[in-house]
């Protein structure tokens, strides 16, 4: 090859190199048409969300790092916004959905998020995040694949089934905001849901299975306030993967799926041919509510045995559970950011947060609340008052301190903002004070839930933790009157809420958020703002401010 070909052909490389690094990820485009519809999943016709006429909505499957577009059209008429359970919005809150961060969709109209999973692989799912919404569906799953170069620690499966599992009420979601905002109590579920059904007899197959060959079941706590426990008849469950992390590959005969949790499990098809139930029941209820699917082997003409395997009892048996994940340190996956931080147990905690939670009735209306405030949501999103500079309007920075109140201080409600020092590693207590097993989700963020226990939470518990391998989540279990600890780095910018995830705990105060704020207003650590930001409230009409360089 003479000399001038070999520099041709040297230049083309280096510029189809160049190309390679300067190239976008892949976009995936979605339209929904978001409506009210009548469906009766428990045999009582009742009004629901759907999505693009579907219940539950569809999927989005997708592989790490792609630029998901969904343009969501609002034809109820309410305000509406979706927020998307588990994934982290790396420097991108303005996409995250929830009412501090955005501003509702208005009905009539619609508008385009644009945002990355990324560096996450895993299962998640989306929801409605206004009012008691949640409650009426417009719910589905979010399928995050790996890239290529990233290999999962498990065999391709012969195929990726969702299962959406959550408690149901045959009451409209207007009718369950009237009924909490009068102060009363709404009552147990009327039954349990499995993929938007409800358990009836001669369904057709949720799922058909070849003889032989291994499934992944992604399954995901989708509900109102009840934990539910999953289970296959006569088939075990390996757990790989929980809330985007990878895990050892111990095996269940059934798995607690608390509120707003998801974990992948694979299935095998080696029972003999005829057709089996998939069972998913409720947890920690005087009654217990039990929802069944058909699980189909190919051929079979054999329906499923009339005996279902039993739930387990008592939360004790749920944590002995919880204390059996452990994190799969050797997968060759996606890390927490930043990275290096899951060496998390020697990374020195800078501030310690104890929160605790707890009801009370507050001018005649039973409410909840977290170190003694329930929160309400102010008439900017906090994140838009923030940005625009206009924030003493609407609310004060840290109106709850990093220690629980003594019993004697006044109940209160107000928006509760908290501030975190930017990259900082913090310890988080959620100390459970009620009767009843909660559910904490993290917006932004994965964390790593390294100890729980009875009672009150004192420093020395810290020599029980799990300082090595803690499945790092989103979402967290906390048993009655009881308190689990999580440690993580804040080093996402943005307005990030943390919340109960039974819906009829967030809706009356039980959640706050938390505001990233680095030094400087730099692109390194935040996006700008999107040109298609709804601006409402005290900024509707504000000129935008500098945008970050």
């Amino acid at each position: 090859m003479s000399r001038t070909a070999t520099i041709l052909l040297l230049t083309l490389l280096s510029a189809c190199s160049l190309y390679s690094i300067r190239a976008e990820d892949p976009y995936l485009f979605f339209t929904w048409n978001v409506s009210f519809g009548t469906i009766s999943p428990l045999g009582v016709p009742q009004k629901v969300i759907l999505i693009n006429d579907q219940f539950p909505g569809p999927n989005i499957n997708c592989s790490s790092n792609n630029n998901i577009v969904v343009n969501v059209f609002n034809n109820l008429d309410e305000p509406f916004l979706i927020t998307w359970n588990g994934i982290q919005q790396r420097k991108n809150s303005w996409q995250d959905g929830m009412p501090g961060t955005n501003c509702a969709i208005p009905p009539g109209k619609n508008f385009t998020y644009h945002f990355q999973p990324k560096d996450q692989i895993g299962s998640f799912f989306y929801y409605p995040s206004i009012g008691t919404q949640r409650a009426a569906g417009g719910f589905g799953g979010i399928r995050v694949n790996s890239r290529l170069l990233i290999p999962v620690p498990f065999p391709d499966p012969a195929d990726d089934f969702s299962v959406f599992i959550n408690d149901w009420f045959t009451k409209s979601h207007n009718d369950i905001a009237r009924l909490l905002d009068q102060g009363r109590g709404i009552g147990r579920p009327a039954g349990v849901l499995i993929n938007g059904k409800g358990g009836k007899s001669g369904e057709e197959a949720l799922f058909t299975m070849e003889p032989g060959k291994t499934y992944r079941y992604r399954i995901c706590n989708v509900g109102f306030r009840t934990s539910l426990n999953f289970r296959i008849q006569g088939h075990t469950l390996k757990l790989v993967e929980i809330d985007g992390s990878h895990t050892m590959q111990n095996v269940y005969d059934s798995l607690d799926v608390h509120v707003g949790q998801c974990l992948s499990v694979l299935v095998t098809a080696d029972q003999s041919l005829r057709d089996y139930y998939l069972v998913a029941s409720t947890r920690f209820l005087k009654t217990e509510i039990t929802s069944t699917a058909v699980i189909r082997y190919a051929g079979s003409t054999t329906p499923p045995a009339s005996d279902l395997p039993p739930a387990p009892t008592g939360w004790a048996w749920s944590l002995n559970q919880w204390r059996s994940f452990r994190w799969n340190l050797t997968a060759s996956a996606a890390r927490p950011n930043p990275q290096g931080s899951y060496h998390y147990g020697s990374i020195n905690i800078t501030r310690t947060i104890r929160l605790a939670t707890t009801s009370g009735v507050l001018d005649g209306k039973k409410l909840f609340f977290v170190n003694g405030v329930s929160h309400v949501e102010p008439g900017t999103p906090a994140k838009l008052a923030e940005y625009f500079g206009v924030a003493a309007q609407d609310f004060e920075y840290n109106m709850i301190g990093d220690e629980p109140p003594s019993q004697d201080i006044p109940l209160r409600e107000s928006p509760i903002v908290i501030t975190a020092e930017f990259r900082t590693f913090i310890e988080i207590i959620l100390q459970n004070r009620e009767k009843i097993v909660q559910s904490f989700h993290l917006n932004g963020y994965s964390f790593f839930p390294v100890g729980m226990g009875g009672g009150q939470w004192s420093p020395d518990k810290r020599k029980t933790y799990n300082r090595l391998d803690a499945v790092s989540r989103h979402v967290m279990q906390v048993y009655p009157n009881s308190w689990t600890a999580i440690l993580l780095t804040f080093d996402n910018a943005g307005m990030w809420n943390l919340r109960s995830m039974l819906l009829e705990k967030s809706y009356l105060g039980q959640q706050l958020y938390i505001s990233v704020v680095p030094q400087a207003r730099s692109l390194r650590d935040e996006y700008n703002i999107p040109q298609n930001a709804l601006l409402c409230g005290a900024v509707e009409g504000l000129p935008l401010p500098p945008p970050y360089t």
